[in-house]
């Protein structure tokens, strides 16, 4: 693709008429053979490395060309969402597991020119003998020492013995540091090193933000009520709240649920649709605290999270860092809150701005701004975000206005309203169908 039209699909179909440093950089050095990309969570490190990606691609329909590998399901997804959009005239594909296998084998009839995977689904359809990587020119590993942390390595080989011809352009990027780089990586000679860890604000796109580290000491050991005091304090607040154990998880949602805090839950033992649902109701304002282990810690991209708030010390330097990365992410600020008691050994990397001291005004009580509608069909039925707002508009009787964000996945989807209209929307929804097919809308419990 020209990059002058790469550069024309950004500012059309994502909204972004200035790239930043890092994907200013990426955009003038295509022709780098290899590249190690480091910069940290929120630096808009996607869109760094799928300009050059799109700029590789030859003409559509000779199998795939740009193979972008991810250590979770959630980074594919989010990658899948930047790069489908400007990828014109492409096909592009992401798998993973959790997703339907059915789905995934029909939709290789015809091979997608840019395929995003993780490495055991892709490695899944490469041994039933259903996809080839021989068409292979770019090859994107992205978060790679996170793949190898998940304990990947040995798939990660086999896939990588697939790829003959070698790819003419290899990309890797970290969040964190300079990797090792392993001897069967398909690509020859050093990386030039595209580091932007330490350049400041104005090339990581978060110039002018500021996240305050605070000390929030607990009284208790169990920190829960310190943990309730501090969001009641700030309600109507995004927060994402993390704990060391999926236990501590479900014991701490339940609390805040008792509490009256509108909290949601993420965390491994989740299926995926769960863990999907979870995300999109913090995003559109359903449950705009979220409490989730370090899987939360990378590769998801919530816009407008205010405070990130560490319920337990977190057990290493990377998942202090990644943990704090949800918060002041391009150019907004945040805050990060540390609970302590006197059990707690603060490790040195922790260095905090201030102490926190309460309001002595009292808090305001949370009210539950909108509530999320499900709708049991999908991108796979036809259905789009515009039939279901027009849905909610013409038969709902909302207004325009009133209609939230609106996510569709493949079966189904999601969409936000006024949590006072949820019950006469779903009673003024019932008897219509939606796109001549009869559709059941619920509204999704917080439990």
């Amino acid at each position: 693709m020209d990059i002058n039209r790469i550069k024309n699909n950004i500012s059309r179909r994502l909204g972004i008429d200035e790239l930043n440093g890092l994907q200013t950089y990426m955009a003038s050095h295509l022709s780098q053979p290899f590249t190690m990309l480091l910069a940290p969570t929120g630096s808009g490190k996607t869109l760094g490395f799928a300009i050059p990606v799109l700029a590789k691609l030859q003409k559509p329909g000779h199998g795939v060309q740009a193979l972008v590998i991810v250590p979770s399901r959630e980074l594919a997804l989010q990658i899948f969402e930047v790069v489908r959009p400007i990828a014109e005239g492409y096909k592009v594909s992401v798998f993973y597991g959790g997703h339907d296998m059915r789905q995934e084998t029909n939709s290789l009839s015809a091979l997608p020119d840019i395929l995003i995977a993780t490495p055991g689904r892709l490695l899944d359809h490469i041994q039933r003998g259903q996809l080839a990587l021989d068409s292979v020119t770019t090859l994107v590993l992205d978060e790679w020492d996170k793949t190898l942390q998940l304990g990947f390595e040995k798939e990660m080989k086999k896939i990588l013995r697939q790829l003959r011809p070698a790819p003419r352009h290899v990309i890797l990027t970290s969040a964190t540091s300079a990797i090792d780089i392993p001897a069967y990586l398909p690509a020859g000679g050093k990386p030039t090193i595209a580091d932007f860890s330490n350049h400041g604000d104005d090339l990581t796109g978060n110039a002018g933000s500021r996240v305050d580290i605070v000390e929030v000491p607990s009284a208790s050991v169990d920190k829960l009520q310190t943990l309730i005091d501090l969001l009641e304090a700030r309600p109507g607040e995004s927060a994402m709240v993390f704990v060391n154990h999926r236990e501590s998880a479900d014991r701490v949602v339940n609390a805040l649920k008792k509490a009256g805090i509108p909290a949601g839950l993420y965390h491994g033992n989740l299926d995926q649709q769960q863990r999907q649902i979870a995300l999109e109701m913090m995003t559109n304002g359903t449950t705009p605290v979220l409490v989730t282990t370090d899987l939360g810690a990378r590769g998801l991209d919530i816009a407008g999270v205010k405070n990130v708030i560490h319920y337990h010390i977190p057990p290493t330097q990377d998942a202090w860092t990644h943990r704090n990365g949800r918060t002041g992410r391009m150019g907004a600020d945040g805050t990060v809150y540390v609970i302590t008691s006197e059990h707690d050994t603060v490790p040195p990397y922790i260095v905090y701005d201030r102490s926190y001291v309460p309001d002595p005004s009292g808090c305001a009580p949370w009210t539950v701004r909108n509530a999320t509608l499900y709708f049991n069909a999908g991108k796979k039925d036809k259905i789009s975000r515009g039939d279901i707002a027009g849905y909610l508009i013409q038969r709902g009787g909302l207004e325009a206005s009133e209609v939230g964000r609106i996510c569709v996945s493949d079966r189904y989807a999601l969409a936000a309203v006024p949590a006072s209209k949820a019950l006469q929307v779903l009673d003024a929804v019932r008897p219509h169908k939606l796109k001549n097919r009869r559709v059941l809308v619920s509204v999704v419990e917080n439990t």
